[in-house]
């Protein structure tokens, strides 16, 4: 039987080296938005500005579809590939609620928590975008080949720094961890073991000072100790979605409840700063954006409250009233 024109093309196009020119063949060949392949390299301007901040970040990467919005609200959806029906339901749950928001929710497009953020964002109306440890012209697993679809249809993005063509391997879904994490504003654990990736996604964010929530389950449930663990290091309860929305400052009021500001005698600064902590930790990232403070700034009041024994840190970068 004859070959189609790009069967053709790809068969030739894998003896060359010029994989710009090539793709550039091939998406002439294919004749859909949907289907082309882009290659961005870290001079590019679609370059995401997040993640040129942090070191290993990967030199190129290879999209499909859209890359996430740089001027809205980014939270990653991860968890347990063999999670309990609670935790599908939750995560469907939680990115619906988000997406409907206006929050655009990234994950890894694996079985389980990761399928569902998907699907909830989606059925909330806004883009999703999925991470691949392979090639984003590899659909893995090759069973959420419809979802696949549906987020390119849905003006969202399959993104990976794997080259095409880029089989999953083991080694490569730590790495796109980081960039999960680091493409994103806040992560959400749903369900994770006491050592799964899920843990390696926090632990990146928690470097890159990214606020990370868990949802709590029964204590004698396994796929509920990696969220507790997470929660006792300082993560956020995420006891509902709106807990979430409101400390990334979306639904919340403009401006701060004035008894708040006033009622330490501090400078005006330092009650900024403090009228924006109570006793769930919080990280600097949200502290910037509901006071509209510099990094540095905050990082200053930060100290200055420490040292005055009106907050502590309660986990790596996340800060409470002191009782």
């Amino acid at each position: 039987m004859e070959r189609t024109e790009v069967e053709k093309f790809d068969s030739e196009s894998s003896e060359s080296i010029d994989w710009e020119k090539n793709n550039r063949k091939r998406n002439q060949v294919l004749g859909n938005s949907m289907d082309q392949i882009r290659c961005i390299t870290k001079t590019s301007p679609e370059y995401p500005k997040k993640m040129k901040q942090y070191p290993s970040m990967p030199a190129k990467l290879y999209v499909k579809g859209r890359m996430p919005d740089p001027d809205k609200i980014t939270v990653a959806v991860i968890g347990a590939r063999m999670c309990s029906p609670y935790g599908r339901i939750q995560a469907f749950r939680y990115a619906k609620e988000l997406s409907q928001a206006g929050v655009q929710i990234i994950s890894g497009m694996a079985l389980g928590i990761d399928s569902e953020g998907h699907k909830g964002a989606l059925e909330g109306k806004m883009p999703t975008f999925a991470v691949l440890g392979s090639g984003v012209d590899v659909c893995y697993p090759k069973t959420n080949k419809k979802l696949y679809e549906r987020i390119l249809w849905e003006n969202g993005g399959i993104i990976s720094e794997c080259p095409l063509g880029s089989e999953p391997v083991s080694w490569h879904f730590p790495a796109r961890n980081r960039i999960i994490s680091a493409l994103s504003d806040a992560v959400l654990v749903v369900e994770a073991k006491e050592n799964s990736g899920s843990l390696i996604t926090a632990g990146f964010a928690l470097e890159q000072g990214k606020m990370v929530y868990a949802i709590p389950g029964a204590v004698t449930d396994t796929l509920s100790r990696g969220c507790h663990k997470l929660i006792y290091d300082g993560a956020g309860i995420a006891y509902c979605p709106e807990i979430i929305l409101e400390e990334l400052g979306i639904g919340a009021e403009k401006a701060l409840q004035t008894d708040e500001k006033n009622n330490l005698g501090l400078a005006s600064d330092l009650n900024l700063v403090y009228s924006c902590l109570d006793l769930r930790p919080k990280n600097p990232d949200y502290i910037v954006r509901k006071t509209g403070f510099s990094p540095a700034q905050v990082s200053n009041c930060l100290v200055e409250l420490t040292l005055q024994g009106l907050i502590r840190e309660s986990g790596r970068h996340y800060y409470v009233r002191c009782s």
